[in-house]
């Protein structure tokens, strides 16, 4: 973990070949949250893919770097104060040359944070 004690996994399921629900807690009290925003906490775009790049890893067993970022989509802005949960859908399929390729959805209760399709090269 890039950034120590920033999340912790609070559930894994596997829910069908390639599909994933993870569910994570978000640290509200991180100190990245005191620079993003002081008062307004924001989650920061770049942590939510370090997030999904780490839990895939995880998934995969395998070290991994970005490779492409495509449809990236921050549809809602997480608060970690009001929202610590949030709950990641994954889509992990592995291509032929042995790439990495993921789609992401993010949710906070019922509303979507983010959409994004990324591709990793293994290490």
């Amino acid at each position: 973990m890039v950034l120590k004690d920033f999340y912790k996994v609070l559930s894994e399921e596997k829910t069908g070949d390639a599909k994933y629900n993870i569910r994570i807690l978000v640290n509200a009290n991180h100190e990245v949250f005191e620079g993003h925003f002081p008062g307004n906490p924001i989650m920061p775009g770049v942590c939510m893919i370090q997030i999904i790049k780490e839990l895939t890893e995880s998934i995969t067993k395998s070290s991994l770097m970005i490779q492409t970022l495509t449809n990236v989509k921050f549809m809602a802005l997480i608060n970690p104060e009001t929202n610590p949960e949030l709950r990641l859908e994954l889509d992990i399929t592995t291509t032929e040359d042995d790439l990495v390729k993921v789609k992401n959805t993010t949710y906070f209760n019922d509303t979507v944070a983010l959409k994004l399709s990324n591709m990793y090269k293994k290490l």
